[in-house]
């Protein structure tokens, strides 16, 4: 399959540039490098409510429809960004389609980033973000039983992750997660770490540089650090995956699918074609990034 027409410009840049590496780069070039990225998530949108709602020291950012009802289902987003970039600036404008096109109340944490906090501690700000939405749920204006978890990349390993530990403490469920392109397995053992790991932008060595960055001498076998491995899924929520061909990261996110249905879990999986890790967050330059988009909003709102 051909690389969609607006990605495969962004790719084919990418290789005359000489395939520039993420490894070399300073990390707030790297950091700045991806909020600049945001110029082709499309246009904003401007029918939602944004703001930022402290809770017990944590900042969320929560989006909500216009002119939207007192208590509304609840999307909880983790941002993804390799656990070292990335946040309420450069999920903006898909944290508020999310928002329009689902109808629900969706809520953004803000964890803190490696290499400065390094592993457990956005596992740990994940999970608590989740408890604090919550237990402030009449606040925020949502219904504690319809909680949707989504995350991209490293945000799907966290909201994967969240989900188990909010099993294992039986504190509450969620009422589905959905995982686009997980970031699952440090061991970074997989095939399509090698086909797809040079030329399509977000490689091998950026996704690797950055579970070195946070795991940093932590076992990479580590059942958080690789929770793709775990022999607990069973008692989760159904679960959706999305995968890009062109993604070092397709394979476990394929084979996390296969391991989910072993252990008794609801799953879907869908391969989105011609597109490569990221592409979600490339709506002003991708067909199939917009409707990746009205997907996620039709599956977290049930319809």
């Amino acid at each position: 399959m051909a690389l969609e027409n607006g990605i495969a410009q962004l790719v084919a840049e990418f290789i005359a540039a000489g395939r520039p590496s993420s490894r070399g780069q300073n990390i707030d070039d790297r950091r700045k490098g991806y909020i600049a990225s945001t110029a082709l998530a499309g246009e904003k949108e401007i029918r939602v409510k944004s703001e930022d709602v402290v809770l017990e020291g944590m900042t969320f950012r929560v989006i909500s429809p216009l002119n939207a009802a007192s208590s509304l289902p609840c999307i909880i987003y983790f941002h993804g960004g390799c656990f070292v970039s990335g946040g309420f600036i450069t999920h903006d404008n898909q944290l508020r389609q999310l928002a329009w096109h689902s109808g629900y109340r969706v809520i953004a944490v803000q964890y803190r980033l490696a290499p400065e906090h390094s592993f457990p501690t956005a596992h740990d700000d994940a999970e608590q973000g989740a408890n604090l939405i919550h237990k402030y749920a009449q606040q925020l204006g949502i219904d504690p039983r319809r909680v949707t978890l989504i995350g991209d990349s490293a945000g799907a390993h966290l909201a994967l992750v969240t989900a188990l530990r909010l099993k294992a403490s039986a504190a509450w469920c969620p009422a589905k997660l959905v995982l686009i392109y997980p970031m699952l397995d440090a061991t970074a053992q997989f095939a399509s770490y090698i086909s797809n790991g040079q030329d399509y932008i977000i490689t091998r060595d950026t996704l690797l540089s950055g579970f070195e960055m946070y795991l940093q001498e932590s076992d990479r076998m580590h059942p958080e650090a690789s929770p793709l491995w775990r022999e607990d899924f069973n008692g989760l929520p159904p679960v959706h995956i999305i995968t890009a061909e062109y993604d070092p990261l397709r394979d476990e996110g394929e084979a996390l699918f296969g391991r989910l249905i072993q252990q008794g879990v609801s799953c879907t999986c869908q391969r989105y074609l011609g597109v490569i890790h990221g592409f979600f967050q490339l709506g002003g330059i991708s067909q199939t990034a917009r409707e990746a988009m009205w997907d996620v909003a039709r599956r977290a709102a049930g319809h």
